[in-house]
Formats: structure tokens, sequence, C-alpha cells
């Protein structure tokens, strides 16, 4: 798909992920991208990388999708976070007050899919953003920082088992364990406020693991899931010992960062299937 793409739309979350996104984009012969961003939500510095930016917010969906069919899009990608609390924060357009009250569940994928939907409505296609990004999504394998011990490979495997499962029930996608029990769940808070509460439990000494994937049925088109320095130094601050990874469906951000963090705190990032 990207290899025929002359001219992207980019729905523009939080973080850097959106930048990333823009820049490989255009190194793969994307001639022209018009991005949508969030006030409060996208970072400026995605401006001087895209041809176009068109600053809203959240729930203003009619002037989303136009910002797009109006300028000739017809092919749009979603990059970064919407903090998922602003799904029920926000001040919704007429148009996403008719597509909400349509929804029996409101949830992120079940709202992301909806808004897919109006964007089709008015020709323009949400894809996956993948093609651009499989460069930095490491596979089975893959591992930076310290060894790994008999122990905590046995909690990889287990916190793996329950982060499957946690993300088929819709209930968040990162879980933090040790020795065999679960001490945090992924919800509605983020992967940031996990961490920190599964270090805590974890007691003064640490040494937990943090298992992190994509949901069961992930449509790669609305989220995929990305870690970078932010991540890791919060991991870091928990104590937390290893973070694990599933292969080839979460992206690796701010690598250089990411290895130095590992480094000065004696972590581990595994990437396992």
């Amino acid at each position: 798909m990207s290899e025929t793409i002359s001219e992207l739309g980019l729905i523009a979350g939080s973080r850097t992920l959106p930048l990333l996104l823009a820049q490989q984009a255009r190194h793969d012969g994307v001639r022209r991208i018009v991005a949508v961003a969030f006030a409060g939500e996208t970072d400026p510095a995605l401006a001087p990388l895209v041809d176009e930016i068109v600053w809203l917010k959240v729930g203003q969906l009619s002037k989303m999708i136009s910002a797009f069919s109006s300028r000739g899009i017809r092919h749009c990608v979603m990059a970064g976070q919407i903090a998922p609390k602003n799904l029920f924060d926000l001040r919704p357009d007429l148009r996403a007050v008719a597509m909400l009250f349509k929804l029996k569940e409101k949830n992120a994928h079940t709202v992301f899919g909806a808004i897919a939907d109006e964007l089709k409505k008015d020709g323009v296609e949400l894809i996956e953003a993948t093609p651009w990004l499989r460069p930095f999504m490491p596979g089975a394998g893959f591992q930076l920082g310290a060894n790994i011990s008999a122990a905590q490979q046995a909690d990889i495997n287990f916190g793996l088992r329950m982060a499957k499962e946690i993300s088929r029930l819709e209930i968040g996608q990162t879980v933090v364990v040790k020795n065999g029990t679960v001490l945090a769940v992924e919800g509605l808070e983020g992967t940031d406020a996990c961490l920190k509460r599964g270090g805590e439990l974890a007691g003064k000494n640490g040494g937990a693991v943090a298992v992190k994937v994509a949901k069961e049925k992930h449509d790669l088109r609305f989220d995929i899931p990305c870690i970078g320095a932010q991540t890791l130094q919060t991991c870091a601050d928990a104590k937390i010992a290893v973070l694990a990874l599933e292969a080839a469906r979460v992206i690796l951000l701010e690598r250089e960062a990411v290895e130095k963090i590992l480094t000065d705190y004696a972590m581990t990032l595994a990437v396992v299937s």
C-alpha cells in the first residue's frame, strides 16, 4: 500500500510517533502529507514535517473529516495516542454526537471504528500505518540490556499469557508480574500508571516484569502499541527489571535513549512471541 500512495492524511495524537510516521512516509515517497492535530495532545514539532496541519479539538469530527476530503486526501492513518479519558471528556459536534449515539459500547476500539466508517462515507479510507513503521517493530528474539534470569523468563511467559487475556477482554494491554503473581493490570489510566502501580506493589527491592502486547484481534489502523524513552524511564523509576514486548506488534521509539536508560538502570528490554 505504501508504494502506491503519494498523498496521505495523518490523524496525529501525542508523543513522537506522528513525527516518526511523517518522516518515514516522506522517506518512502509520500509526496504530500496533511495532518489533523489536537490541541493539548499533538506535538507542535509535527508542523514542519508535513505540508499542512489543521488544529482541532477532540470531538470535532466534521472538521476532521473535512480537513481531508476538502483537500482531496483519499487515504489517512492514525498515529500517536489520544488520551483514553478524552474519549469521554470530549465535547462532540453534531456528527460525533450522532455517531456515538449509535454505539452500544463506547471504548477506544468501537469509537475509532465508527470514526473510520464516518471517514469512508466522505471518501476517505483509514488504513494501517504499519507499511511505513515495520522497520521499528522488532521481532522475536530481539533483546537490549541485561541478561534475563530463569526466574525472569518464567515471569515473562506468565505475564504474556495474562496480558493476552486482559487484552482479549478489552481491559488493557499491559500487566506487571513478579514471582508468578499479577501485581497490576492496565486499565483506562494507561500504561505508565499501570507500571507505577506494579512497581509500588513489587516492594522496595523492585524486580518486577512488565509485559505489553497488542489486542488479540487488534485493528492496527487505530492504535499500534509503542514504547519509547518515557516508558522505559517509568519502568526504571518503578524499579521494574524487565519490559517484554510482543514480537512484530509493538513499535520501539527513540532507541538510543532507550538503550541508555537500560544501561544506566541495568534493565532488560525483550521481544517475545
